[in-house]
């Protein structure tokens, strides 16, 4: 079949499923099970009420629970045990946790992705507030804001490609088909350098590309918030004597500082899950490996699922308190 065919049959199936469902739990809940008629009418309609809410929540929580809570579940039982010769598994408690943090590839793994979560979403968080700021001051500030969000539609492994093109190095003497190189060798008529092999600086360099991407996510949320800022504050601040900059800092950022925090704590939830970029890249040579790639290369490479499935609880746990927060400022937001 045609894949446009068959994405079009697919919608047709899923929406005409999900209205056949909504429908027919409707039916049969007020002229099979509840009818609002007869003596018990009044009782019936109120029983019908509390639990029509639940039916049609009923597809949401099936999915979530087949495809988030069974898989959290069965990660977790996989890290405490062992496949064994012929088939089948054994339950060996901490084992596996225990061969983890006893390989330097992990802790390399820790100590990047922390150094990733010190630089990525500062760096796009401020980036995101400081171009929302100046576009709103400026007549062309809608193009540009939609040119510095374009890469947001790119894919992560798309936006590492072409990245990996902008690092490219030829061999001295050529010409330079990387853009940064061409640059380094145009301006300083230094040496082709392999960017990506460098060890601890070409960490940043693949920082890069995801600011890059989440710089115009920040932008336009942060955008929103410095247009939900009501104008009274900030002329009085004016009126008082206040210069751009005190007016900036001290008016504006107190005031979307909860939407900050939004914006940086799903930036840090996104960077804890980094992978892409990564495999797509340099594939954690050069001492570059995350914990998402370090899981991959167990789970998918060396076949250990035990400790592959430890990994994947370490980056559970670490993201667990920051999506806690961030939903819980998000609330805090809305009231």
């Amino acid at each position: 079949m045609h894949p446009a065919l068959q994405g079009m049959l697919t919608i047709v199936i899923g929406v005409g499923a999900c209205i056949t469902y909504f429908w027919g739990s409707n039916q049969f809940l007020d002229k099979v099970l509840y009818p609002p008629k007869g003596p018990n009418a009044g009782r019936n309609i109120n029983r019908a009420n509390i639990i029509r809410p639940w039916l049609f929540l009923f597809p949401a929580v099936f999915a979530l629970s087949l495809y988030l809570a069974y898989p959290v579940v069965e990660t977790l039982r996989l890290s405490v045990t062992q496949r064994i010769p012929g088939g089948g598994s054994e339950f060996v408690g901490f084992d596996n946790y225990a061969q983890m943090f006893g390989e330097q590839k992990f802790w390399e793994a820790m100590r990047n992705n922390m150094m990733w979560l010190l630089v990525v979403p500062a760096v796009s968080t401020a980036m995101g507030l400081l171009v929302a700021q100046l576009t709103d001051r400026i007549r062309w500030g809608a193009i540009a804001k939609s040119l510095i969000f374009m890469p947001m539609a790119i894919s992560f492994v798309g936006a590492a490609v072409i990245w990996k093109l902008v690092y490219d190095a030829r061999p001295p003497g050529t010409e330079q088909i990387g853009v940064l190189n061409a640059i380094y060798v145009g301006l300083m008529d230094g040496e082709p350098q392999q960017w990506l092999t460098t060890p601890f600086w070409n960490n940043f360099f693949l920082m890069v590309v995801l600011v890059w991407i989440q710089t115009g996510f920040a932008m336009v949320i942060l955008s929103a918030a410095l247009r939900g800022i009501p104008e009274e504050t900030v002329e009085a601040a004016i009126v008082d004597g206040a210069n751009p900059f005190q007016v900036f800092f001290k008016i504006k950022v107190p005031q979307i500082m909860g939407t900050i925090v939004v914006v940086w704590t799903t930036i840090t939830i996104v960077v804890l899950k980094i992978f892409d970029i990564v495999f797509a890249m340099t594939n954690g040579q050069w001492e570059t490996q995350v914990l998402a790639n370090y899981m991959y290369d167990k789970l998918f490479r060396s076949n250990d699922w035990g400790v592959g499935s430890a990994s994947a609880m370490v980056i559970m746990l670490l993201v667990t308190p920051i999506l806690v927060w961030n939903v819980y400022n998000a609330r805090k937001e809305m009231r």
